[in-house]
């Protein structure tokens, strides 16, 4: 790692626990790749003790900070502007300290839509379904409808669908029980809800009412395959894992701490996931916590 000197650039990321975090892992092999004299470090925060460490870190001279569970929503009540997009969001996890100020922002939209590109999959080309109804659809159905694709939610729970698409105007609610056979009409399906996701349950869709235009993403990355991206692969559907909406996402906070525009190429993938198992081979049990 290389001797950082006494004008070096520093962010972090905040949030209890802390330890799981992977930003450190992809700022620091941006900063190293870019040769910038600087250095990302991971802070866990007690709870009730947000608004000192944010301050704290901010009077100490960082960048910024990420912010991961459980303050992407306390740390509003700390940002002197917020992005409209985190607004409508609900939710905040980048800060930059800028001029005595603290600027909150969402990139998890930007993330989503750039990692779908990256698989060559255009957002517009037609409806999309969004299975679940938690922060990451809130971040989903957002930035879906900000490129004016006609977006509905579909949630086990139709109360929970119904309140998220109310809150973004065009958004529309299907009972999860007609969702698989409704799927002929849709050109992507994502799926922003934990399930598949390593320790839980598999997420149970069908995707035999699929045509052969759909494209499947999957937010979850822990496996780096889900048992929804592998029926779609064996269908022979364009597929996008969910890795590369977090390492898309952290691109712009980057930009504003450290001056230089990261990029996400396959090197920094194998890096990022290289303790990632690929599959969830172990049998599934529900968690329960």
């Amino acid at each position: 790692m290389p001797i950082l000197s006494a004008k070096a650039r520093v962010a972090g990321v905040v949030g209890w626990p802390v330890a799981h975090s992977r930003s450190p892992l992809l700022h620091n092999f941006w900063l190293t790749r870019h040769g910038i004299d600087g250095a990302y470090l991971a802070f866990p925060v007690e709870p009730g003790k947000l608004a000192l460490a944010v301050d704290g870190l901010a009077a100490a001279g960082l960048r910024g900070l990420n912010v991961t569970i459980p303050y992407k929503e306390e740390v509003f009540g700390l940002c002197n502007e917020i992005t409209d997009f985190a607004r409508r969001v609900g939710a905040v996890n980048t800060l930059r300290f800028e001029h005595g100020k603290i600027l909150g922002d969402n990139t998890d939209g930007f993330g989503f839509i750039a990692n779908l590109r990256s698989f060559g999959v255009d957002p517009t080309m037609g409806p999309a379904m969004v299975l679940g109804a938690g922060g990451a659809a809130r971040a989903v159905v957002a930035a879906l409808r900000d490129e004016g694709v006609s977006v509905t939610v579909v949630n086990r729970t139709y109360a929970r669908a119904e309140a998220l698409a109310a809150e973004f105007p065009g958004a529309k609610v299907a009972p999860w029980d007609q969702a698989t056979e409704a799927l002929a009409d849709y050109a992507l399906l994502v799926n922003t809800s934990s399930a598949g996701m390593h320790g839980q349950p598999p997420l149970a869709f069908s995707l035999n009412r699929a045509t052969p235009m759909l494209a499947v993403a999957d937010v979850v990355y822990v496996p780096r395959e889900t048992l929804l991206l592998r029926e779609a692969v064996a269908k022979g559907l364009r597929v996008v894992p969910g890795l590369g909406m977090l390492l898309h996402q952290a691109r712009r906070g980057f930009a504003s701490w450290f001056g230089v525009e990261p990029s996400v190429d396959q090197e920094l993938i194998d890096y990022v996931a290289g303790d990632i198992p690929r599959f969830e081979d172990k049998p599934i049990e529900r968690s329960s916590s």
